[in-house]
């Protein structure tokens, strides 16, 4: 296996909606609590806190608390680029980085999101190869499973650890 490489990975998944809703879900404060985090406040250049559903902009920074964690997981950030209807990148701490794509292919809109920038060392293929792709994909999934079915598979409490969906 040492011809692969652990400094990325992309994960797709289909989902049925508008390019401009999966767009809202991911760079709107309202759309991430929506179906990915407990807190997601992003701050403008002048240190204001953006409104639930105003869009994201270059430059932003962000705080994200996550369902099934203390305050004591946090994350900070920044957004590098976005384009208001179907590109973000934002930074992800010592993960690397993350660009989130909508695309069409066919009929069918797709959320592809490329992690990259991941250190190449133990560390960084467990925790933020490994680790990170599988939150993305089960994440992802429930992008999918609110958005089709309305159906939240997140796990909210603190006291449940080591499951899949916290």
């Amino acid at each position: 296996m040492s011809s692969y490489n652990w400094s990325n990975f992309i994960v797709r998944i289909n989902v049925n909606a508008t390019a401009e809703k999966l767009y809202w879900c991911w760079a709107t404060r309202q759309g991430m609590e929506y179906w990915f985090l407990r807190l997601s406040e992003y701050k403008k250049h002048d240190n204001s806190v953006r409104e639930n559903d105003e869009l994201v902009q270059k430059g932003d920074k962000y705080k994200w608390l996550w369902h099934g964690w203390t305050d004591d997981t946090v994350e900070y950030g920044d957004i590098m680029q976005c384009n208001g209807k179907d590109f973000l990148k934002f930074s992800f701490g010592k993960a690397g980085t993350c660009s989130v794509t909508i695309k069409k292919e066919g009929t069918e809109n797709i959320v592809e999101l490329l992690q990259e920038n991941i250190p190449d060392d133990e560390q960084g293929r467990q925790y933020y190869h490994l680790g990170c792709k599988t939150g993305w994909t089960f994440y992802l999934a429930n992008l999918k499973s609110l958005l089709e079915g309305g159906i939240d598979l997140r796990n909210k409490n603190t006291a449940l650890q080591n499951v899949l969906n916290a």
